[in-house]
């Protein structure tokens, strides 16, 4: 007996079929690749093992965008409008395009305002390892970040600007939506510091919206939230953690016509997560709304936190100081990672690629931290994101998308290798963040991007390369300059992480030296 599906799908070839999230991943980077790159479009459409060799054709994607601006741009346009034509809306037993769907009928979505309890003023700090960085501490932080590679300089810039403007945080002039409002990587807890007017769209669930509830009680935000009955003002906690909510896989009409009855200027964030091929469909849905509004509503703007573990353009500085770190590398480091790449038939510790591609006038190369076991999905609905967002900015809006540091979040350390990864991170100075400090460091970021004028978010600020929009404020824990390409060495870091403990600290020692 067949279920009937709900909601937005990848296509379904029948109802008794499962849908290939795989089939429909190829084709999509075969479509975003067919006019810039023929060859590479064919081959990776014909690609056979998909789930481990897609990490190959995401590369590609990079590398042929480099060629020049337009091929960057056209890939991004060839490869959403394909995604647009691919997913699939269920409603009522009927289908329709993802394209379609604004055309439906839409039910009534009510809101619910709550104000917070909290009289204080915005500030703003970041908490790392116990303490609460604020005025030298921070900066003198920031320098070390900057220093030992974890962050890049245009970073630590956009840091510095945010201590020295406090008059910034001060939200209460702004209207942030946050698609998937509750997650742990958001920046939901700062913006309640801020007196921000909050629009938060999450999914109907009393423990999701108990937290938002009691978050936002405590500051000095004011929410707004979706809900399909009209509740009174005085309605209590316990009961609005029941009601509130809206589904962005089965409620995307709705939730798009709900926005456009805000007469403010929005800024819509993309932090929805969901596993494995959800986290696709999440991301396509949250495209189709963020792209409807933007088009109903001028002045409007996007926000994206990209994943570290990704394939990156990066300036030619970040190159060269992956070839040092390699070159540096101790007798004890160089004599272990030769004699287990020759173990390995050089499966493990490869070298990071240390080639330049000419765009224009600018040399670029290409940081490639893809993790196999993140899978293509994950990659997928991340490259959506840059996509839309290089796309967004060329067209003239406002976009706010910066890379944040590997996290140890619960999705991913409920992950054993992924955890003790994180905690063997330090062997190949690489930092892994506690999801307080990274939500510090990425709220305060957004908000650099919203009010600098100099920010790239502006679309004003003139890029060499679209693609530059990505290498700009990047906070990627160090990985872009380890010396080994990062998942031929992950291995050996969670071996590290689950050693600590185990091992005599001279031998672990060595190792780091």
């Amino acid at each position: 007996m067949s279920i009937t599906p709900d909601g937005l799908q990848f296509p379904l070839q029948s109802p008794q079929q499962k849908p290939s999230s795989s089939k429909a991943g190829r084709a999509i980077i075969a479509a975003a690749l067919a006019n810039v790159a023929p060859h590479s479009s064919a081959q990776a459409q014909s690609e056979k093992n998909w789930r481990k060799l897609y990490t190959v054709h995401f590369k590609k994607l990079v590398e042929q965008g480099l060629s020049s601006p337009e091929a960057s741009l056209k890939i991004a346009e060839d490869g959403l409008a394909q995604a647009h034509q691919t997913f699939e809306f269920y409603r009522d037993g009927q289908k329709h395009l993802l394209q379609e769907v604004f055309s439906l009928p839409a039910g009534q979505l009510h809101t619910f305002k709550l104000t917070g309890h909290s009289k204080s003023a915005p500030e703003w700090y970041v908490p790392y390892q116990g303490q609460k960085l604020q005025g030298d501490a921070l900066l003198e932080q920031i320098e070390r970040w900057e220093t030992q590679g974890i962050m890049e300089t245009s970073h630590a810039n956009a840091l510095r600007e945010c201590a020295v403007h406090p008059e910034w945080f001060d939200l209460s002039d702004r209207t942030t939506v946050l698609f998937g409002a509750a997650s742990e990587a958001g920046p939901l807890t700062w913006l309640t510091k801020w007196k921000a007017n909050i629009v938060a769209i999450d999914l109907p669930n009393s423990r999701v919206w108990g937290k938002i509830i009691d978050t936002v009680s405590q500051g000095n935000a004011t929410l707004y939230a979706p809900c399909t009955e009209d509740l009174p003002a005085d309605t209590s906690p316990n009961i609005l953690k029941e009601k509130l909510g809206a589904n962005l896989l089965t409620q995307i009409p709705e939730i798009a016509k709900w926005l456009l009855q805000f007469e403010q200027d929005l800024d819509l964030a993309a932090i929805a997560y969901l596993d494995g091929e959800k986290h696709v469909r999440v991301s396509m849905a949250m495209d189709a709304i963020m792209h409807y509004v933007s088009q109903q509503k001028a002045n409007t703007s996007l926000m994206y936190m990209c994943t570290p573990t990704d394939v990156y353009a990066v300036p030619a500085e970040v190159i060269e100081a992956s070839k040092e770190k390699y070159a540096e590398r101790s007798k004890a480091q160089t004599l272990i990672s030769k004699s287990v790449a020759t173990l390995s038939r050089k499966h493990f510790f490869q070298k990071n690629s240390h080639e330049l591609i000419q765009s224009g006038d600018q040399a670029y190369g290409i940081c490639d931290c893809l993790v196999v076991e993140q899978g293509p999905n994950y990659a997928l609905a991340k490259r959506i994101q840059q996509w839309r967002a290089t796309l967004a900015r060329a067209q003239g809006q406002r976009v706010s998308i910066n890379i944040a540091p590997s996290t140890t979040t619960h999705s991913v350390t409920k992950n054993p290798l992924l955890k003790a990864a994180f905690n063997g991170a330090s062997l190949f100075d690489v930092e892994a963040f506690a999801p307080e400090t990274t939500n510090a460091l990425m709220a305060a970021l957004w908000i650099h991007d919203l009010r600098n004028p100099e920010s790239v978010a502006n679309p004003e600020v003139e890029l060499n390369h679209p693609l530059e929009l990505m290498m700009h404020g990047a906070n990627h824990g160090g990985l872009w300059r380890v010396a080994y390409l990062a998942r031929t060495a992950l291995p050996f870091a969670a071996l590290y992480g689950f050693a600590t403990e185990k091992l005599p600290m001279g031998l672990l020692s060595k190792l780091k030296k």
